[in-house]
């Protein structure tokens, strides 16, 4: 597949990103730029990258950015899991006894986007477990294993907010609007997690509708046959061996899962929180631990079981096998981790964002265009700030007591942000696991870049955004209740 959209490598284009923040944090410092937080009343000036304080920031925290990568370790703990599950051959056999010698394309499509959606459940661990697993499976039933990664991607990323289960970052945007919303007196509602459940369960079928639809209509006949050097093994029937050692591996992994829910849920519990519950428990905090630790058991029994290891040194190379793919992550993460934190660093996000916030709050159209608006704008703002708390921390502040004092109760302004949030996150150069996204791809092609995955997603974010956004102004015609 020859790339037509010339691009540096994805390490180089973060390096130069990091420039450009760099001269704009200059440009901004000379001429002041400066917001009021909406909930502190604190005063933000951009911090110049170039002045003697910005220079021994840097020279300070270099090291610092890039070990405190947010991704970095998880990924690293999540590869080691995977690792030995696919090296002890566990997921290949999964995968042979799944799908077998069938051509299901579309159930295999299907499957990705809606694992892709379902794995806000553990936050960002749809990144970094489903994209190469997504790959293995397309090009098992004869597809190209970059559509899907693409696939997975979009359905993980722009699907973020779209689930039927309750997921991690619900509880803490719900507590972020019940407190801006409590900053007019007049307001006496409160916000609970489940308050967008409703419309966000029904939004997963129209996200999965249109992920699948793009992928058919545009991904898949663009993308073509992968010619590259990975192939995948021509299909055999399971030996008697490995089934005996498949049914080993699911027994142990069986009894893995019931020991961490009896230690989560039982009188014991002390996967639980200090009170009792779920948020913030050691549960939730560790669950991408949890999924590699058990995968690795899984795999290392599967492994002794069907005598592809004999000693702990084969789990060792099962272990260190992921780290040749990482070696190239770890080179764009470093150029990624310094991009991330001048910006932050310099303040341009949060000025950028406050600033088109009270511009768009100065409008006065109807309550129904000011939403579309709003996710529109928010939508935009994603480009640059992508994790959804640090966004609404201070945007619920500007927006919901606006939106209140049209007459629009708080669960619907999130709502509204939730769409926007979402839709573009497949598109920014700014997400956390962006570096990763591009090295599960060149693994297949060396010649892919940030542009190359750009192509492929524009289509999906643009359908999306247009089709979430209708089905929002539909529900909300039809004055329909967003969740609990």
């Amino acid at each position: 597949m020859k790339n037509k959209w010339l691009m540096p490598h994805p390490a180089t284009m973060f390096m130069l990103l990091t420039m450009a923040v760099v001269f704009l944090s200059w440009i901004f410092d000379i001429y002041g730029l400066k917001v009021t937080l909406p909930q502190t009343g604190e005063d933000i000036r951009v911090q110049s990258l170039l002045s003697p304080e910005g220079i021994r920031w840097w020279l300070r925290n270099a090291i610092k950015n890039f070990t405190g990568f947010a991704p970095l370790g998880m990924v690293i703990v999540a590869m080691f899991g995977l690792g030995v599950a696919q090296h002890s051959g566990f997921i290949d056999v999964c995968i042979r006894i799944g799908v077998g010698n069938r051509q299901e394309k579309k159930k295999i499509i299907l499957l990705v986007i809606i694992l892709g959606l379902l794995s806000n459940v553990i936050g960002d661990g749809g990144y970094i477990i489903l994209l190469p697993i997504a790959a293995m499976l397309f090009q098992w039933v004869g597809l190209n294993p970059l559509a899907g990664i693409v696939t997975a991607y979009v359905s993980v990323a722009c699907g973020y907010s779209a689930n039927v289960i309750l997921s991690t970052v619900d509880p803490l945007l719900a507590h972020t609007t019940q407190e801006a919303a409590l900053t007019l007196p007049s307001y006496q509602g409160n916000t609970e997690p489940l308050c967008n459940y409703f419309f966000m369960s029904a939004s997963t079928v129209v996200v999965a509708a249109v992920i699948y639809w793009v992928t058919m209509r545009y991904l898949l006949p663009t993308m073509g046959k992968y010619e590259g050097d990975i192939k995948v093994e021509a299909y055999r029937p399971l030996s008697r061996k490995e089934r005996r050692a498949l049914v080993i591996s699911i027994i142990v992994a069986c009894a893995y899962v019931a020991l961490i829910l009896w230690l989560t849920f039982s009188s014991y519990g002390i996967l639980r929180g200090v009170n009792g519950g779920l948020m913030h428990s050691p549960f939730i905090a560790g669950i991408l631990f949890l999924l590699s630790l058990g995968a690795g058991i899984t795999g290392m029994a599967y492994g002794f079981s069907s005598g592809r290891y004999r000693t702990d040194n084969d789990v060792i190379e099962g272990l260190a096998q992921p780290m040749k793919l990482l070696g190239v992550y770890f080179v764009i993460a470093f150029f990624a981790a310094q991009m991330f934190a001048c910006f932050e660093y310099s303040h341009l996000d949060k000025c950028l964002a406050i600033m088109g916030a009270e511009l768009l709050s100065s409008f006065e159209p109807s309550p129904l265009m000011a939403l579309v608006l709003f996710i529109l704008f928010t939508a935009t703002i994603d480009l640059i700030i992508v994790s959804a708390t640090a966004k609404w921390s201070f945007m619920a502040f500007i927006f919901v007591p606006m939106f209140i004092q049209m007459g629009v109760s708080p669960d619907v302004t999130q709502c509204a942000f939730r769409i926007g949030d979402s839709a573009s996150n497949a598109i920014t150069p700014f997400l956390f696991y962006m570096p990763l996204v591009l090295t599960y791809m060149r693994q297949y092609d060396r010649q892919l870049t940030y542009a190359s995955l750009l192509k492929y997603t524009w289509r999906y974010s643009l359908s999306i955004l247009a089709a979430w956004t209708l089905f929002f102004v539909v529900w909300y015609l039809l004055k329909l209740p967003m969740g609990m």
